[in-house]
C-alpha cells in the first residue's frame, strides 16, 4: 500500500497554504470561559479527590515526543498498554492487571465526553484520535470514577484538548523518520475559534502493514450572556491501513523472522465523523450547571484472509503449512471476509456542581443524569478471491441500546478531613435483530446501583492520604448478552455484568517544590470477570469467573524550571488470581487449563517507566527513558512452553497462542531544542534505541513490539 509522499500531503499543503491567506481574528473584549468536563482539572484538585488521579501535562508529552498514545500512557503507573499496529489507532489500554484487549475495561472520555463509539452496547476501540490532537491526559481510579461511566472496574481516561486562544496563534509542524514515517500538522486559531490538522502515515512492526490517518478537530468557544458560555466541537477522522488480524506461529516467527506477515490483501478503512456542544451555566460562583450534548458516527471496513493461526479460512494445507513455518501465498486462498460495522451514538447529560453550607460544614455536591443511544449495523460479507468485495452474506445484525443513569456524590469537608459518599445508578435496554431471511430477534435489560465512599486527610500541609471503595461494573457487549440465530433458534442471555468491589489506599505528598510522589495500594475483587472471548479473531470461548487483583503503584516526578529532571511509574501486581476456574458462557465448561490459583492471562507482575533529563535555560532539552514490562501469561492454564504442553494439541502448540511472554526493556531518547527567537522547535527522538526483537501479544498469534524509529522534525508557534 505504498503511495506517493505528494499525494499524501495535499490536504497538509492545502491548510499551510491557509494559514498565510487568512486574516488575523479580532481580539474580543473579554476572556472567554471554556465550559469542559475534567476529572481532575488542576493539581491542587487533588487533595480532594477521593482516589489515585495522574496528570501527564502538555511539557511531558512534548519533552518524550511521544508516537503513540501508548507511549504516553505508560508513565502513568497501574496501566498496561500493548502495541498492535503502530500508530496507536487501536490502543489495548488495561489497569490494574485488567486484560488490556481492545481497551473493554476503561472509560475513554475526550473533553469529558464518551470517546469510544459504543461505550454500553460494544466497548471495544477500534479508533483512538493521534496522541497529537490533546495537550493533557487524566487519569483517574476509585471511588471518584462512579461520576463517569459506564464502566467503573478500572479507570477513566480523559483526553484533553487545546482551548482556543482569543488573540491569532497556531503552529506548523513537520517531521519524519524511517518505517516510511511522515507526519504534518497545522494549528489555527483566534477570537475563541481553533482548527487543528494532523496527518500521519507510518509502517508497522511487521511487513504488509502501513497506515495513514487524517484528523481535523474544530472547536469554538462563544459567551452567550450572563453566566452563560458554549464550547461547540467537530472532528473528522479517516483511516486507511493495510493491516491484518493474524500473528505468526512459532514456525513462522522462528523462520522468517519476526517482521514477517504474508497477508497483504488485508486492509482495514474507517471513517469518524463527531459534534458535541457543552453549554455551561454559572448561577453564582457556587452553582454550575454544565450540560453536554454529543454524537458520533463511525465506519470501519476490515476486508481479512485470516482472523488467527487456527483461522482455517483459507484451507487446512494452507493452515498447516504455516504452523510448519512453509511460507504461504494468500493469492492462492480464494477466500476474504468483509467485517464492516457502522456506528452511531448520541446523548445528553447535565451536571450540577454545587457548593453549600449544611450542618455548620461545607459541601461540594456533584449530581447528573445521562440518556445515551447506540444503533450498531454489523455485515460480514465472505467473498471467493484473495480481493473480492462481493459474496455471500455470513451476518446482517442490528444491534441497539438505550442506556439511562444518575449519579451523586456529595463531598462533606471537615477541615483536613473529607468523606464522599456516592452512588451512580445505570438502567440498560438491549436488543439484537438477525435480519437474514428466517432471523431472529431478542432483547434484554439490566439495571445496577453502583455505590461509592471515599475521603482525603490532609496529614501534613503538603501530604494527603486518601482511600475509596466502590462498586466495579460493566455492562455486556449486545451480543454477549443475546443471541440470535436463523431458523428455529431460540433468543437467550449469555452473559449479566462484570461486578467486583474496589477498593484503595493512598498518599499524595509534596515534600518540596520540585518533587511530587504518589503512592497507592489496591485490591479489585471481582464475582465476575468477563474473559476476552471472541473480540479481536482470539480462539479462547467467551468465559467467565471469579478473580482477585492486589497490588501497589507509585508515582515519583522530580524537576524545576532548568536543570535534572526525573519521572519514574511503578506497578507491582503480585497477584492477579484466578479465584475459580474460568468457565464457558455458552456450556459451562472450564475454559482450558483454568483453575483457581493460576495467574489471569496478560497481567505482568512488574512494569516500570522511568526517564532522565536535563533542560537548560537556553533552549535545550534531553530526555532518555526506559520502558520495562515484565513477564505475563498469554493463557489460562500458565503454560511455560507450549512445546510439548500435554493440555495442548499439536496444532495449538505450534499456533504461537500459548505459552510466556517473556519480559523486555525498551530504551527511548529525545532531544529538543527551542530557537525563542524565532518561535522555532526542532527535535530528534530514537524509539527502541537497541532495535531489540520482543513480543507483546500472542492472543492470534505472535505479535512483535515496535523496531527501531528514529524520527526528526520542525515546529514553528506563531
Amino acid at each position: 500500500m505504498q503511495r506517493a509522499n505528494r499525494q499524501r500531503l495535499v490536504p497538509f499543503a492545502a491548510l499551510c497554504a491557509a494559514t498565510i491567506a487568512l486574516p488575523a481574528f479580532a481580539e474580543p473584549d473579554e476572556p472567554l470561559a471554556t465550559p469542559r468536563v475534567d476529572i481532575i482539572g488542576t493539581k491542587e484538585n487533588l487533595e480532594r479527590i477521593p482516589g489515585s488521579g495522574y496528570v501527564l501535562d502538555k511539557e511531558t508529552l512534548e519533552s518524550s515526543r511521544v508516537f503513540t498514545t501508548n507511549e504516553a500512557l505508560r508513565k502513568i503507573p497501574g496501566v498496561n498498554v500493548r502495541d498492535e499496529e503502530g500508530l496507536g489507532m487501536r490502543p489495548n489500554i488495561g489497569m490494574r492487571g485488567l486484560n488490556p484487549t481492545r481497551s473493554t475495561k476503561v472509560t475513554l472520555l475526550e473533553d469529558g465526553l464518551p470517546l469510544a463509539y459504543a461505550p454500553y452496547g460494544d466497548n471495544a476501540s477500534y479508533y483512538h484520535p493521534p496522541i497529537e490532537r490533546f495537550e493533557r491526559i487524566e487519569v483517574l481510579k476509585g471511588a471518584g470514577q462512579i461520576l463517569y461511566g459506564p464502566q467503573t472496574i478500572g479507570g477513566v481516561i480523559n483526553y484533553i484538548t487545546p482551548t482556543p486562544t482569543q488573540e491569532f496563534s497556531g503552529l506548523i509542524g513537520l517531521s519524519g523518520g524511517n518505517n516510511d514515517y511522515l507526519s504534518g500538522r497545522v494549528r489555527l486559531g483566534g477570537a475563541g475559534f481553533m482548527l487543528d490538522y494532523i496527518y500521519k502515515q507510518s509502517a508497522g512492526a511487521r511487513e504488509n502493514n502501513y497506515t495513514q490517518i487524517n484528523d481535523v478537530n474544530a472547536k469554538k468557544v462563544l459567551s452567550i450572556g450572563d453566566g452563560q458560555a458554549i464550547t461547540l466541537r467537530a472532528n473528522y477522522f479517516t483511516e486507511e491501513s493495510q493491516v491484518t488480524y493474524s500473528g505468526s506461529t512459532e514456525a513462522e516467527f522462528r523462520n522468517f523472522g519476526a517482521r514477517y506477515n504474508p497477508f497483504k490483501n488485508d486492509f482495514f478503512d474507517s471513517r469518524r465523523f463527531g459534534l458535541s456542544a457543552t453549554h455551561e451555566y454559572t448561577f453564582n460562583k457556587d452553582v454550575v450547571l454544565l450540560t453536554n450534548f454529543y454524537g458520533s458516527t463511525f465506519s470501519r471496513d476490515w476486508w481479512r484472509q485470516s482472523s488467527n493461526t487456527l483461522d482455517s479460512q483459507c484451507g487446512g494445507t494452507f493452515t498447516q503449512n504455516r504452523l510448519n513455518g512453509v511460507a504461504v501465498n494468500v493469492d492462492s486462498c480464494n477466500s476474504v471476509q468483509g467485517r464492516l460495522r457502522d456506528y452511531y451514538s448520541f446523548g445528553v447529560e447535565p451536571r450540577l456542581h454545587v457548593n453549600w453550607n449544611g450542618f455548620g460544614i461545607a459541601n461540594e455536591l456533584d449530581v447528573g443524569v445521562r440518556a445515551h443511544f447506540e444503533n450498531q449495523e454489523r455485515l460480514q460479507i465472505n467473498a471467493t478471491s484473495p480481493t473480492g468485495r462481493t459474496g455471500t452474506v455470513a451476518e446482517d445484525n442490528l444491534r441497539e441500546t438505550s442506556a439511562y443513569s444518575a449519579f451523586v456524590m456529595n463531598k462533606f469537608i471537615f477541615g483536613d478531613l473529607s468523606i464522599a459518599p456516592g452512588v451512580r445508578y445505570e438502567y440498560i435496554e438491549n436488543k439484537r435483530t438477525d435480519r437474514r431471511a428466517g432471523g431472529n430477534s431478542g432483547s434484554d435489560d439490566l439495571s445496577q446501583v453502583i455505590p461509592s465512599l471515599g475521603g482525603t486527610y490532609q496529614l501534613l500541609e503538603q501530604t494527603t492520604l486518601f482511600a475509596g471503595v466502590h462498586r466495579g461494573f460493566a455492562p455486556p457487549r449486545v451480543e454477549d448478552q443475546i443471541t440470535t440465530g436463523t431458523g428455529p433458534a431460540a433468543t437467550y442471555t449469555n452473559v449479566g455484568a462484570e461486578k467486583s468491589w474496589n477498593y484503595e489506599l493512598g498518599v499524595r505528598t509534596t515534600p518540596m517544590q520540585a518533587l511530587n510522589l504518589q503512592a497507592t495500594v489496591f485490591r479489585n475483587d471481582f464475582e465476575r470477570l468477563i474473559a476476552v472471548g471472541s473480540i479481536a479473531g482470539g480462539t479462547t470461548n467467551l468465559s467467565q469467573g471469579e478473580a482477585l487483583f492486589q497490588g501497589l503503584e507509585v508515582a515519583g516526578k522530580i524537576g524545576a524550571a532548568s536543570g535534572i529532571y526525573s519521572n519514574i511509574a511503578l506497578t507491582w501486581l503480585p497477584v492477579a488470581e484466578q479465584t475459580t476456574a474460568f468457565t464457558q458462557v455458552s456450556n459451562g465448561a472450564a475454559i482450558l487449563g483454568s483453575t483457581a490459583g493460576n495467574r489471569l492471562p496478560y497481567a505482568p507482575k512488574q512494569q516500570a517507566t522511568a526517564s532522565l533529563g536535563y533542560m537548560t535555560t537556553s533552549g535545550l532539552d534531553l530526555n532518555v527513558e526506559a520502558v520495562y514490562v515484565g513477564e505475563q501469561y498469554a493463557d489460562f492454564a500458565n503454560i511455560d512452553n507450549a512445546s510439548g504442553s500435554s493440555l495442548l494439541s499439536s496444532d495449538q502448540q505450534r499456533s504461537g497462542q500459548y505459552g510466556v511472554i517473556d519480559s523486555y526493556t525498551v530504551f527511548n531518547a529525545a532531544v529538543n531544542y527551542r530557537i525563542a527567537r524565532y518561535r522555532t522547535t526542532v527535535f530528534l527522538a530514537v524509539k527502541n534505541i537497541a532495535d531489540d526483537v520482543y513480543i507483546v501479544d500472542r492472543t492470534r498469534g505472535i505479535l512483535p513490539g515496535m523496531p527501531r524509529l528514529v524520527q526528526a522534525g520542525i515546529r514553528y508557534d506563531f
